[in-house]
């Protein structure tokens, strides 16, 4: 074999040469990419020719060693060298650089995963996490509340611009100073409405006709004297008489003057107590509705007493009077009465006796002017309606009338009324009532009265307001009302109520009630609200209102409260129900406002006010009431939405500290709103302090203010960053932090056994055992440092000398091949 397996074992040694070459040549090009690892040759004898084994020693011999010959070099082994490499600052947030042991698990497009040590990643246009070749980067993502699904590996995604997140309040912490100084909430606020009216309870509204007359005037009554049995007529005697008219209905006028006649014996009895009186020759009224003249004298007791029953006006023939003084006492005595001179207006209702139900007043009757005090005015009321005719559920059976004082224009007061049977009874009516004896009568109410007067089954559509002498009917019709009240001067939220032709007053006043935020139960079962709770009734016409205990809890309904979008309409108007005070409350306390927000992060509004609710020798309890108009207590938007949201007590003890007990909180119910309902809320005051405290005017001062709470807003995912146990946090616009994903990694036993696959990626190799999953930190995984790389660990000088070692090799190789050739062509001159 002899020069001939020199020239292939020198050939080897050039290939081994060459192969060193060709490695160095590659981590010289990779040693500026980002996470490779070098890779280092290592070389092995090739096979030998043995000459012989050589000798084991003996006695007489000291043994021989193997004679072999080595025919060359082989590659034992390839194999990166996964020392760490230099970690640079890089200005992408997303680059990780790893430090110690593991890889990035990545995707390539055929779904087969792979592993990297370059951690130079981005966004693709789906907002994945990929490498700079375009392969996924695996790991876990987060549910909807995010919470880090760790089932399965899926590609990583961080929806810059995209994802959103809120919160829902579950606690809200205060602080402040509740004054113990303060004066005791023992008297609500009480406003009440005007009164209200039925506009379909039925009132006169036909016309009525009035005649004012003088009382008869008394001139050229003559007298006979006739002689009677004796004892049976008048004594001798001066007489004074009065007459009155009177209508076909019974109606009588103010008496005349008094007119006066003479008795004295008449020749053909010669009995003094036997005179007769003949009156004749009496009075014709201007008018033709007094048909009738009736005459009274006067009594031995100064009384006028009727002396028979009445004749026709202007008759011829006499009225004879004959009534001895005892008799005449018990006859229908004279009505002295007579209007003043003035100007008067009259009005007309109907009522019943038994209920006491009266309807408004008919529209004015007048004026009618009155120049002389003996004058009577007569009220034509036929053309009324039968006041048992209605067809609204109110029952009359009388007709009443009203006049005003002389002198007083706007105060009426009964003068009169007319019965049942409306049809077959007396439908005229004569005043001569003078005012001094009127003004003792019930007075007119413009309002009317009773079951007449708006109630809590009234249709709204029926109710009318009065504004003087003039109604406003249909204040109330189809459409949407929009209320806005006041607590402690402070406007609540604007609710709304859908009105149909079916809405009641009753309804009307659930939701005022209920827009009010007013409480009547306690939410601490052991401790009930003191005497007062709040309400809202309607009595004779009028709402009243009674507030929760506290100044800052007094309710005020401004004339604006109220508004009313008719259907079909675009245009709002006010609907005019005025409120007015009639008790104030006492009980000074604070109010605070804040947001809180469901689990859509939606803001909700709370209101809540204190008071000064009991003292004692060594504890002081305030009362808290809190109210939200985002409340939804009905998934019916028409239904009732009541938003008080929860009350309770704060009780401190002699140091001013807060003492334990019942945790507060509040409950805001979400039924329409497709969030989490209710939202419940624990409220921490064990920051509130009650202490006496005062301002610069020596005033006692109380404050109360939200300080934390653990709910926020919609907020817009803009920025994130990986931590070095590979979880990817976001940040969102409304500076909330949240976990977005996990980054995976793995480690393998023998890393160098992987087989690289180009990109910078390896696979699992027959000889790098299966892979350890885990995150950052885990079995032995080492840790990622975000916004950096991993440098390439190429030692440049390393493989400089390794180069010149391999060309010192390979022109050694080459020198072995020469001397070979040379024997070689040596050998070949040879001559024979």
């Amino acid at each position: 074999m002899g020069l001939q397996s020199a020239l292939t074992t020198a050939l080897t040694g050039l290939q081994a040469a060459e192969t060193t070459i060709d490695v160095v040549g590659n981590n010289v090009a990779n040693s500026n990419t980002v996470g490779f690892k070098e890779s280092n040759v290592v070389f092995a004898t090739q096979f030998l020719q043995t000459q012989s084994i050589g000798s084991a020693p003996t006695e007489s011999r000291g043994g021989t060693n193997p004679r072999q010959i080595g025919l060359g070099v082989k590659v034992a082994e390839i194999s990166p060298d996964f020392t760490q490499g230099t970690i640079e600052i890089s200005s992408n947030p997303l680059d990780v650089a790893i430090q110690g042991d593991g890889f990035l698990i990545v995707q390539d497009a055929t779904g087969r995963e792979l592993y990297t040590r370059n951690g130079q990643l981005k966004l693709n246009a789906n907002n994945e996490v990929v490498t700079s070749t375009g392969n996924k980067v695996l790991g876990y993502l987060a549910n909807d509340e995010y919470e880090i699904q760790f089932d399965r590996r899926v590609p990583l995604t961080i929806p810059l611009g995209a994802q959103r997140v809120a919160q829902e309040t579950n606690n809200a912490v205060f602080a402040g100073v509740l004054n113990p100084a303060s004066e005791v909430g023992s008297v609500p606020a009480i406003v009440e409405s005007e009164v209200i009216g039925r506009a379909d309870v039925d009132y006169p509204q036909e016309a009525v006709a009035t005649v004012s007359e003088d009382a008869p005037e008394i001139s050229g009554v003559t007298t006979g004297f006739t002689g009677v049995a004796a004892s049976a007529g008048l004594p001798d005697g001066t007489y004074n008489y009065r007459a009155v008219y009177v209508d076909a209905d019974g109606n009588r006028s103010a008496p005349s003057n008094t007119f006066t006649l003479t008795a004295t014996n008449v020749a053909d009895t010669g009995d003094a107590d036997s005179n007769q009186l003949d009156l004749s020759d009496a009075p014709t009224p201007a008018s033709g509705v007094w048909t009738q003249v009736e005459y009274y004298r006067e009594a031995s007791d100064g009384n006028y007493y009727a002396i028979g029953a009445p004749v026709a006006a202007g008759a011829a023939s006499p009225v004879t009077d004959t009534v001895d003084d005892a008799t005449l006492q018990t006859n229908s005595a004279l009505d002295n009465g007579a209007i003043d001179d003035g100007t008067y207006t009259y009005y007309v209702t109907y009522f019943n006796s038994v209920t006491g139900a009266e309807s408004r007043p008919s529209t004015s009757i007048g004026p009618i002017n009155v120049t002389d005090d003996d004058n009577t005015i007569r009220l034509d009321l036929s053309a009324i309606s039968d006041p048992d005719a209605t067809s609204d559920g109110v029952d009359f059976d009388q007709v009443r009338i009203y006049r005003n004082l002389s002198g007083q224009s706007s105060n009426f007061r009964l003068v009169g009324s007319l019965t049942e049977p409306w049809n077959s009874g007396p439908t005229t009516f004569a005043d001569n009532t003078p005012s001094s004896t009127l003004a003792a009568a019930a007075a007119l109410d413009f309002n009317g009265a009773g079951s007449a007067l708006a109630n809590s089954g009234t249709l709204l559509s029926n109710l009318q307001i009065r504004e003087g002498t003039n109604y406003t009917s249909s204040i109330f019709e189809p459409g949407t009302l929009e209320f806005t009240g006041e607590i402690g001067g402070a406007d609540l939220a604007t609710k709304s109520l859908q009105i149909t032709a079916d809405t009641t007053v009753q309804d009307w006043l659930d939701f005022v009630y209920d827009s009010l935020g007013l409480q009547a139960e306690s939410d601490i079962p052991t401790n009930d609200l003191p005497d007062g709770a709040p309400s809202i009734t309607i009595s004779n016409g009028s709402i009243q209102i009674i507030s929760n205990m506290g100044e800052e809890n007094a309710v005020e309904i401004p004339l604006t409260a109220f508004r009313l979008t008719p259907d079909g309409s675009n245009e709002t108007r006010n609907v005019d129900v005025s409120f007015a005070q009639s008790q104030q409350a006492n009980g000074p306390g604070t109010t605070t406002e804040f947001i809180v927000y469901d689990s859509l992060g939606a803001p909700l509004p709370v209101k809540l006010t204190t008071v000064l609710e009991e003292t004692t020798g060594n504890t002081t309890t305030y009362r808290w009431f809190a109210t939200s108009g985002a409340a939804e207590a009905s998934s019916d938007p028409n239904g009732r939405q009541p938003i008080e949201v929860g009350n309770g007590i704060l009780v401190f003890d002699s140091n001013g500290e807060l003492l334990p007990g019942n945790t507060p909180r509040i409950s805001i119910p979400r039924e329409i709103t497709a969030s989490l309902s209710p939202v419940d809320i624990e409220l921490d005051f064990s920051g509130v302090n009650s202490l006496v405290e005062v301002n610069a005017q020596n005033e006692l001062v109380s404050s109360l203010n939200m300080t934390n709470q653990d709910g926020f807003a919609p907020g817009v995912l803009t920025d994130f960053i990986v931590t070095e146990s590979g979880r990817i946090q976001g940040q969102f616009s409304n500076g909330v932090q949240r976990d977005l994903g996990q980054m995976e990694m793995a480690r393998f036993v023998n890393p160098s056994g992987l087989q690289q696959v180009g990109d910078s990626l390896y696979n699992v190799g027959v000889n790098s055992g299966s892979p350890e999953y885990g995150g950052p930190g885990e079995n032995g995984i080492g840790y990622l440092t975000s916004g950096a790389v991993e440098l390439s660990n190429t030692d440049i000088g390393q493989n400089l000398i390794e180069l010149i070692l391999a060309s010192t090799q390979y022109r050694g190789g080459s020198r072995v091949i020469s001397a070979a050739q040379e024997l070689l062509d040596e050998l070949m001159a040879l001559r024979r």
